[in-house]
């Protein structure tokens, strides 16, 4: 197989050391080959880069080991051309192994073409996808100490959750914080319910009359004080993010135009795709990295079923949730795609298939600038009607008849 990088260098990544192996030589010779070892401290791989800087090497390829090749991505970018590649897709054939054996692997891979390059965005990109992706991650964190708090109410016997549709809300919080002073009887403890919860004063009253003892009291306030301090931190999340977004605000505006496109879901989705398509290739290339679209299983020429991959799971995570919103947009063809599909398939493919819909409607608005544009709700119908008047002249044409159609006159 004839190479087609003159001077390039492969890394073995760890987190105490990375054995870098560069091969030089032109197309068609037997290349020369120098291997090194260095440490993983910001002077040594700065080392690294000089050393490679100084043989005239033009390509680096490396494994997306965990996080470790992102201070070596850090160090080196700007100076080589980057190729970091999926583990599974660049992995030597077994036996054997050792670090410069794998150095010398992916230096081999490189030279000849045969590494798929990761996408790495740029520097701001990255930086406002570590604040969405710990967002999300504070998020599941907070469920996760409500629903804890709600578990800890039912041992005590506590039905605030059978009476109140929000426990977390303003008058909910008041009554847990009354529960942890322990100061108040039930029923004045109902009465700091507000709004539309006033009504239901008697069953509050009931609901609050349970067995909580010093212990529950002590784990009820440990989890207020985790809460307020997450939603704090979200808070301020909040407006870091907001400030990173600041350079993206036209792109944002743009991608919620879609249905079920709000402003986090649009930040999620910068943040993880960027905001330059050609990296992608189509829209296509896109779906399948995300995961929203079926993959191939065709064996002996037989296509076979074929799950969707598991794909970027916050970007995923992030296009169902914006399709489930969709599927509740009146008018929309989102709706009227994502209730026939169910009908059919499920509310999950459904909701996958919405997903891949609303993927591609954004590649297509990065790429172009262009506004969303709905189909509307009638688009299926008038599109299912297409299809079986062609069917029916096509039958009968084959039957030996010349059809003519001739729309019907209103009354």
């Amino acid at each position: 197989m004839e190479a087609v990088v003159e001077c390039c260098a492969g890394l073995d990544v760890h987190q105490g050391s990375v054995v870098a192996c560069v091969l030089l030589g032109a197309a068609g010779r037997k290349p020369r080959k120098e291997v090194r070892t260095f440490a993983t401290a910001t002077a040594d791989l700065v080392a690294l880069r000089d050393w490679l800087k100084a043989l005239g090497v033009t390509h680096v390829g490396m494994e997306s080991t965990g996080v470790y090749w992102k201070p070596v991505y850090a160090v080196l970018e700007g100076h080589f051309e980057l190729i970091v590649g999926n583990a599974h897709h660049i992995k030597a054939v077994p036996g054997r192994k050792t670090d410069v054996k794998d150095a010398e692997w992916i230096a081999d891979l490189v030279r000849h073409g045969l590494v798929r390059a990761s996408f790495v965005p740029p520097p701001p990109i990255r930086e406002l996808r570590d604040l969405v992706r710990l967002r999300r991650s504070l998020s599941e964190g907070l469920t996760t100490e409500r629903n804890r708090t709600l578990k800890l109410l039912e041992t005590a016997n506590i039905k605030l959750a059978s009476v109140a549709s929000e426990v977390f809300g303003v008058s909910g919080m008041a009554m847990l914080r009354a529960l942890v002073e322990n100061a108040a009887t039930p029923a004045e403890m109902a009465d700091l319910a507000r709004g539309k919860l006033r009504r239901k004063l008697a069953p509050l009253a009931r609901a609050l009359e349970g067995r909580l003892t010093e212990h529950h009291r002590f784990v009820l306030a440990l989890h207020l004080r985790r809460m307020a301090a997450i939603e704090a931190d979200l808070a301020a999340l909040d407006a870091r993010i907001e400030a990173q977004m600041e350079p993206f605000r036209a792109q944002r505006a743009l991608l919620r135009q879609i249905p079920g496109v709000d402003d986090r879901v649009a930040a999620t989705i910068i943040a993880e795709i960027g905001i330059d398509m050609g990296v992608f290739g189509n829209a296509m290339r896109l779906a399948s990295w995300a995961g929203v679209c079926p993959g191939n299983y065709e064996s002996a020429g037989k296509q076979r079923k074929g799950s969707t991959r598991r794909g970027n799971v916050h970007l995923k995570t992030a296009l169902v949730t914006a399709a489930i919103g969709a599927s509740r947009r009146k008018g929309s063809y989102y709706k009227d795609k994502y209730h026939r599909l169910k009908a059919r398939r499920g509310y999950l493919r459904a909701a996958i298939a919405i997903a891949h819909k609303i993927l591609v409607a954004a590649y297509h608005m990065l790429a172009t600038g262009a506004p969303f544009r709905d189909l509307g709700e009638a688009f299926l119908d008038q599109q299912a009607r297409r299809r079986t008047t062609a069917n029916l002249i096509r039958r009968l044409n084959t039957l030996g008849y010349d059809v003519m159609l001739q729309p019907r006159a209103s009354a």
